[in-house]
């Protein structure tokens, strides 16, 4: 019997691309995408349904589709692609609870697969130097995704104990970045002069957006459950990302780091969220090994290497406005002072 696999999530380019990807495999039968707005992108051979999983009426789509396979790729990053902070954490908590709660409803659904994020272990001073799936996060998850990312994980893992027949794979990807990838990250560096704080330097680990989307694929097709980090080989300091951008850093201290990162938001350059300017400050990197040992993917991209794609991808049409942008506003928030380096 042809699988149905339901991806959520699809009205964004990650689910979407992963959607796509799953269609095209020969193992698959049939693959349906599911959101609250049609998706921008063209799906192909993805057939969209148009449901909000945050409505109980998701448990009829499982249903009335025999759907056996759900991928949960529609966790937002964001407040503003949300709508606000209160839209954001409700598609993510509440939406993962309600899908959770239609799948253990579903007789039929065999294997579940969550785009998670390597957020869920937060960022601070007192981190190890590595973390790995066995390890609690140090600092305490009081914003945004990283929040909500523990929270959803939480979700999964009761899920899976009360559906122990379902396979569940949780995973656990760095940040995901190449030529088509438009996140809170890729909008940061792509900024004409970048923001750092001063006396830190952060340690970051890439996931190439084509590598996420095999990764999944991955999980999808082949019975892998428990619980994985997923990221490029090598780490990248900071300052050695921006030195391969060729870009000037502008070094504030760290009590205007808020403010500067609220100058960029109104501007429209980025969306920052306190937990992002966190992670820019200390940085994260988690271990790999499960990846390979008990995951069996191998990223085609190492983290350096997947940040030079992305920067082979950077345009300069839209540096003149932005530079003006963020110049003025940096200026009206009385950071006209801070160090350039």
């Amino acid at each position: 019997m042809a699988r149905v696999v339901m991806v959520t999530g699809v009205s964004r380019d990650a689910g979407a691309r992963c959607a796509r990807a799953l269609a095209a495999d020969p193992s698959i039968g049939t693959v349906l995408g599911v959101d609250v707005v049609p998706p921008r992108a063209e799906l192909g051979k993805v057939r969209f349904v148009r449901a909000d999983i945050r409505n109980p009426v998701i448990a009829k789509v499982i249903a009335a589709e025999d759907v056996d396979t759900v991928v949960h790729t529609g966790v937002v990053a964001t407040p503003g692609s949300a709508g606000g902070r209160s839209s954001m954490k409700e598609i993510n908590v509440i939406g993962t609870m309600q899908l959770l709660a239609a799948c253990q409803k579903a007789p039929g659904v065999a294997k579940l697969v969550v785009k998670s994020s390597t957020t869920v272990y937060g960022a601070g001073p007192r981190d190890p130097a590595m973390f790995t799936e066995e390890m609690a996060p140090r600092a305490n998850h009081q914003h945004g995704l990283s929040k909500d990312a523990v929270e959803v994980e939480g979700y999964v893992r009761g899920f899976a104990r009360r559906r122990p027949d379902v396979c569940v794979s949780t995973l656990r990807m760095a940040n995901w970045i190449g030529p088509k990838t438009d996140s809170p990250m890729t909008r940061y560096f792509g900024l004409p002069v970048v923001p750092t704080v001063i006396g830190y330097d952060a340690r970051l680990q890439f996931l190439h957006e084509d590598d996420g989307v095999e990764a999944i694929r991955h999980a999808t097709v082949n019975d892998l459950p428990g619980t994985f980090n997923l990221a490029g080989d090598g780490m990248l300091m900071l300052s050695q990302a921006i030195r391969r951008l060729g870009r000037p850093t502008l070094r504030v201290p760290s009590f205007t780091a808020s403010s500067t990162a609220a100058v960029v938001r109104r501007a429209r350059l980025a969306d920052f969220s306190p937990d992002q300017i966190t992670f820019l400050t200390y940085g994260r990197g988690v271990d790999t090994t499960r990846m390979r040992t008990e995951f069996g993917f191998e990223p085609a991209y190492t983290t350096a290497s997947a940040f030079d794609d992305f920067r082979a991808s950077l345009g300069t049409g839209a540096m003149t406005r932005a530079t003006t942008l963020l110049t003025a506003g940096l200026h009206g928030a009385g950071l006209h002072g801070a160090r350039r380096g």
